[in-house]
């Protein structure tokens, strides 16, 4: 895995046939293309991106995160083809790490994937690369939160090492149902599950 700047200060990480990298207003229709009509992904993530001018503010909230350093959200994309290794393929969905400048060395990760990328191992190999650099970077505990009736989320979570630390409880309207807290720390705990 690797990290190099990107654009507009962001990081690039690689990792495992995927490509992980901030958000660019270029990334606007594409980013419409994928949210429109896509019932679940709604649903987890409470997104509305509609139309290009919807999209375009979702993706400047991005930038305003990076800005900022607490919110370092990242477009996942394919890596090329095998004749075009170094080429940008589809958008596969969004990472992110939430509430970095907490001061305890803890963060929450948040992602969704493009219901073309499902089962594809997208989300698993995405969460695998920025769980890494987010230790490369310093950070001690990642935190991952879903709806319990979210067991997609649930599976990639244990998956990539993550271990069940608690229920929260619902708190509507923004969290009708229950949460799973998942947790991985830094020393060693929560190794990585075999696939």
């Amino acid at each position: 895995m690797a990290g190099t700047r990107g654009a507009g200060g962001g990081q690039v990480i690689g990792g495992d046939a995927l490509l992980l990298r901030p958000w660019r207003a270029a990334d606007a229709a594409e980013l419409v293309l994928v949210q429109r009509g896509d019932a679940a992904l709604r649903r987890w993530t409470g997104a509305a991106v509609d139309d290009e001018a919807a999209a375009l503010a979702w993706i400047a909230g991005q930038a305003r995160g990076w800005e900022t350093g607490d919110r370092l959200g990242f477009a996942v994309v394919a890596v090329g083809s095998p004749d075009s290794p170094d080429m940008e393929g589809e958008l596969l969905g969004h990472i992110a790490l939430k509430d970095v400048l907490s001061g305890d060395g803890r963060a929450e990760v948040g992602y969704w994937t493009a219901a073309r990328a499902r089962g594809r191992g997208v989300a698993p190999r995405a969460l695998t690369a920025l769980t890494g650099w987010a230790f490369e970077q310093g950070l001690t505990r990642l935190e991952l939160l879903h709806q319990m009736d979210n067991t997609a989320s649930c599976r990639v979570a244990l998956k990539c090492g993550y271990e069940r630390a608690g229920v929260l409880p619902a708190a509507p309207p923004e969290f009708p149902l229950d949460g799973c807290l998942h947790a991985r720390l830094r020393d060693g705990q929560g190794r990585m599950a075999s696939t």
